[in-house]
């Protein structure tokens, strides 16, 4: 029985990495597999889910830092993400202490705040967008005005 419970499980985890491509279940088919095979050699169901647990956990935590970054690389960051590190135009004086300031980046106003809170910047002063924060902008002077 628990070899059909192991080779239903490396199924079902394939078939979620195949309709994903999201690096999400591709371990634990490993782990699967893994017990699959020692079920087959009769091995206890203890050292059958001993093995998935610990075959998995080496395959996560030993190929997923080179797989985020070799293999996702081309994934495009979108809406916010996307923002940090551009740069944008300041349209109201940025100025922490008086809780004042906008810019427009992609088109679009955006709150904004320095990042240093004694930093002001004038309207018409380019930003780095360093961080998002709730839909405010932390910004601070743009290299090419340093």
């Amino acid at each position: 029985m628990a070899t059909i419970f192991w080779l239903a499980a490396l199924v079902i985890f394939v078939v979620i990495e195949l309709a994903t491509f999201a690096l999400t279940t591709i371990w634990f088919a490993g782990g699967a597999l893994a017990a699959f095979i020692l079920s087959l050699l009769h091995c206890s169901i203890e050292v059958q889910l001993v093995t998935f647990v610990v075959v998995s956990f080496v395959l996560l935590f030993g190929t997923r830092p080179f797989a985020a970054r070799y293999i996702n690389r081309t994934t495009v960051k979108t809406n916010v993400e996307g923002l940090i590190g551009k740069t944008a135009r300041v349209t109201v004086e940025v100025n922490n202490e008086n809780g004042t300031g906008t810019a427009v980046v992609n088109g679009q106003e955006w709150t904004a705040r320095a990042e240093e809170e004694h930093e002001v910047y004038a309207p018409g002063t380019m930003v780095m967008i360093k961080e998002v924060r709730g839909v405010k902008l932390i910004v601070s002077k743009a290299q090419e005005e340093a």
